[in-house]
């Protein structure tokens, strides 16, 4: 890989080399007949087995970047390829490697569980393979239901079945979009769990959510996308240490008007009620300034009682990273 390439398309140190390659997109900008630019200049990889989360703002062309991988939107320009394989030139052999489970719940009311999981693997030309459906329709919670019509099925395990036909032709890409909108807690939790064992299955995931918590329980390297374009890509922990903030809480010993002109120097702020200084700091600094701070506060008078800690979590990341990519 060119030390010039973009970020997006460098893999972390130790990824391995091309091999670990399993979906590459270089430069696919999307342009609809109405004009509106849905993506522009998009590069990035994605590794064999991991967990990746491509979080965005509604509108910033997550749907459209997954459904031209998944060959459903033709891209205006730029290419990708699955597994080597070109999606635009060898499409069967690109898309036979790729699931999908979409948004919305869309299923044929009258068909039995069974039947359309086994239709979905034939739709990819793949031979019969009962076996095969019935571990994944157990994995799935679904095997006691295999003969009910899907009208019959709650919302829970319509969304179940959902991904119990993506995974019917055994790709080996699963793409989640929202994959738990709607659901309930302890229905996400379940899917978390099945999505962390088609990981060590070697299944690669790419899931979008507008759950923050999802990807930072879930993913191994987050990309957050805005406007069509990727503001950043990042291994998880990587990201939150780089960006992430630690916040220092002083309770005080007594109330504050105002700070003193002693700790203007400090990046402090007083609470509402002038119980307590949150002095927020940034954790990759080389020094950073909390015994300086103390100090003062003892030279200014100021006694506090207590103290704790917070750190910026990957909410507030993302919130960040969109606003500064949207600033002149």
């Amino acid at each position: 890989m060119r030390a010039d390439a973009p970020a997006a398309l460098r893999l972390p140190e130790g990824s391995g080399a091309a091999a670990d390659v399993v979906l590459r997109i270089d430069g696919v900008s999307k342009t609809y007949a109405s004009g509106q630019r849905a993506l522009e200049r998009v590069d990035l990889l994605v590794r064999r087995g991991e967990i990746f989360a491509l979080l965005g703002p509604n509108g910033a062309g997550k749907t459209t970047l997954i459904g031209i991988v998944c060959g459903i939107v033709r891209a205006s320009e730029g290419r990708v390829t699955v597994e080597g394989h070109d999606i635009v030139a060898d499409y069967r052999a690109a898309r036979s490697l790729v699931g999908l489970v979409p948004q919305e719940l869309t299923t044929d009311a009258f068909e039995t569980v069974w039947n359309a999981v086994s239709f979905s693997r034939g739709l990819f030309g793949k031979a019969p393979d009962p076996a095969h459906i019935e571990r994944v329709l157990k994995d799935l919670s679904l095997w006691t239901r295999k003969d009910s019509r899907i009208m019959t099925l709650s919302g829970g395990m319509k969304r179940r079945l959902l991904i119990a036909k993506a995974l019917s032709h055994e790709p080996r890409i699963l793409f989640l979009d929202e994959p738990t909108a709607g659901v309930d807690v302890e229905l996400r939790r379940d899917m978390w769990a099945l999505v962390r064992r088609l990981r060590e299955s070697g299944v690669t995931v790419i899931l979008t959510t507008h759950y923050i918590d999802e990807a930072e329980e879930m993913a191994d390297r987050i990309g957050v996308i805005d406007k069509g374009r990727i503001v950043v890509v990042e291994d998880k922990t990587e990201l939150m240490r780089k960006l992430g903030r630690k916040q220092l809480t002083l309770q005080l010993t007594g109330p504050l008007e105002r700070l003193p002109e002693a700790l203007a120097g400090h990046a402090l702020e007083l609470s509402a009620d002038g119980q307590s200084i949150t002095y927020t700091y940034d954790t990759q600094a080389e020094h950073t300034g909390i015994v300086g701070l103390l100090d003062a506060l003892t030279g200014a008078g100021i006694g506090f009682k207590d103290l704790s800690t917070t750190q910026s979590s990957l909410e507030d990341i993302f919130v960040s990273l969109v606003h500064e990519a949207r600033a002149p």
